[in-house]
């Protein structure tokens, strides 16, 4: 608008100038020359976000300031309730009336491309994803090397700790943890694999993968089965046996922690206020420790994934589902989120600021996702593979039916069973 603007005023003034020079003034000062108004193109935009984001206002203000930054675009907004965890099997039954702009969950990444249902970014998009972010979160939304969604929050887990049982220089360290003298109707720590989910951090931290560092190498299977593998099992078995460790399945953890009776465990932010009414100051953050199984100091590693805003293949209008796309991802778009509804952003300037920082919750989220992480897989292949059979391992470990004498062979057995033909 600002060109067509410009240019009305150079030839404004070019006809000016040249009729100034004639003989007839008369027809001069009686010319008028009235600009024409550049009408706005009409354009409609359908947005799914979840509960959380559209209750407290925040999508409609993000859609108003969104209009007012692009008046060559009249825009009439749909926003529509659609949770995260469930985008995806709503798109993929029937990707025409699906939402233009959509929240999703990484791990639905796959099937949603493998359907042709969520648009490849490009230009400013995916330099932003690729420029604002730590390589860990772009990695979340990235198939090939290409970019298929914007993410605007971290999904992973870290470690809660009681500040009367453990001090900061205790927890830097899953030896140092367990060597802590306690009372003796204390854990040291609390053991819990969460389906397999957490028990994952013990084998990637030791540099073991499954499907190789792309994680979609599949001829390469995985390699838990090898000598470092053998030794973080092993490691496992003691650990889970040791009295001063609880398993997860045999104790309430509500109870230890309001009884003080457990030094340190992982979980996510979403039971943060469940421990913190339980231990008030005396509940400690920090990223998941270090952990030596061989000789080695391996930093533990989370499954790490985030929540992203993709956009419709079949979007009406892709160049503005885009350029919304984007600017909900923006750093200031990402601040006004974490300051409204708390998520943490993924934009690195915005997780370094004063006031994430500040945030105990955000700054040890921003500080796991970004040090002690590792992408969760997303493929069709390790999940109809991995989540069904890792599960055995620690339930194994913790009965006995898994021990010293047999893991090189239950391991063997573990990983025969990821094996895509």
């Amino acid at each position: 608008m600002k060109m067509k603007l410009l240019a009305f005023l150079m030839i404004a003034t070019l006809f000016g100038s040249l009729t100034g020079c004639g003989k007839d003034t008369k027809t001069t000062q009686s010319m008028e020359v009235t600009q024409e108004p550049v009408e706005a193109e009409a354009v409609t935009l359908r947005i799914w976000a979840p509960e959380n984001q559209i209750q407290n206002g925040t999508m409609d203000s993000m859609t108003k300031s969104f209009q007012a930054l692009h008046p060559e675009w009249n825009i009439t907004f749909t926003v529509e309730t659609q949770g995260e965890d469930t985008a995806k099997e709503e798109i993929l039954k029937d990707v025409t009336a699906a939402g233009d702009v959509f929240f999703f969950a990484n791990d639905q990444l796959n099937e949603l491309v493998n359907a042709g249902a969520i648009a490849r970014l490009g230009g400013l998009a995916e330099e932003m994803v690729k420029s604002t972010m730590a390589n860990e979160v772009a990695n979340t939304v990235t198939i090939d090397g290409a970019i298929y969604g914007i993410p605007f929050t971290h999904n992973t887990f870290f470690m809660y700790y009681d500040k009367s049982l453990l001090n900061e220089d205790d927890i830097q360290s899953v030896e140092s943890i367990m060597a802590k003298e306690t009372a003796d109707n204390v854990y040291n720590f609390c053991f819990d694999s969460a389906g397999g989910w957490k028990l994952s951090s013990w084998y990637y931290g030791a540099g073991l993968t499954v499907y190789g560092e792309s994680q979609t190498d599949f001829s390469a299977g995985a390699d838990w089965n090898n000598a470092t593998g053998v030794s973080v099992t092993n490691y496992l078995i003691d650990l889970i046996h040791n009295p001063k460790c609880a398993y997860m399945e045999d104790v309430s953890l509500s109870e230890l922690t309001q009884d003080h009776r457990v030094g340190a465990w992982f979980d996510g932010s979403w039971n943060y206020n469940l421990y913190k009414d339980a231990l008030g100051d005396d509940l400690g953050l920090s990223v998941i420790p270090t952990f030596n199984p061989d000789g080695t100091d391996y930093q533990l590693k989370s499954f790490y994934g985030s929540k992203a805003i993709g956009v419709n293949s079949q979007a009406a209008y892709p160049a503005v589902a885009v350029a919304f796309a984007q600017y909900l991802g923006s750093e200031e778009m990402q601040m006004q989120r974490f300051e409204e509804s708390g998520q943490v952003p993924t934009n690195l300037t915005a997780g370094e600021s004063a006031e994430v920082q500040a945030d105990e919750i955000a700054k040890v989220i921003v500080d796991e996702a970004n040090t002690a992480s590792v992408m969760q897989p997303t493929s069709t292949e390790f999940s109809s593979r991995y989540w069904s059979n890792v599960e055995g391992i620690a339930t194994e470990i913790r009965s006995g039916e898994l021990n010293k004498d047999n893991v090189q062979e239950k391991l063997n057995t573990f990983v025969a069973s990821l094996v895509v033909e």
